[in-house]
């Protein structure tokens, strides 16, 4: 659940509260496709089945896992962390320029 609402309530701070227009620039959606390349081998080497370093309790994921048996809640945790800190970066960088 918490996979799901993270992803969204960040979206919506940033729709609603927010509003930097970071959705609309590319250089973010190049940012998360850079991170998603490097998240996927490395997420993949950490949960991967023959040799888990990682390990989640069944009950705290559905079983869905892509690709190299990836818990599909890591891609919504790594949007949402990547997307908040790149907002909060953008605001704090916002106010800082009003105050010099």
């Amino acid at each position: 659940m918490l996979a799901v609402a993270a992803p969204i309530a960040v979206v919506a701070l940033e729709l609603l509260v927010l509003k930097t227009g970071l959705f609309r620039q590319g250089r973010y959606w190049a940012a998360i496709a850079i991170a998603l390349a490097f998240q996927i081998p490395v997420d993949g080497w950490l949960t991967r089945a023959d040799a888990e370093i990682v390990s989640y309790h069944d009950k705290a994921i559905t079983g869905v896992r892509a690709p190299w048996n990836i818990p599909i809640e890591d891609y919504g945790f790594g949007f949402a962390l990547i997307t908040l800190t790149l907002l909060c970066w953008v605001r704090l960088g916002r106010l800082g320029a009003k105050h010099v």
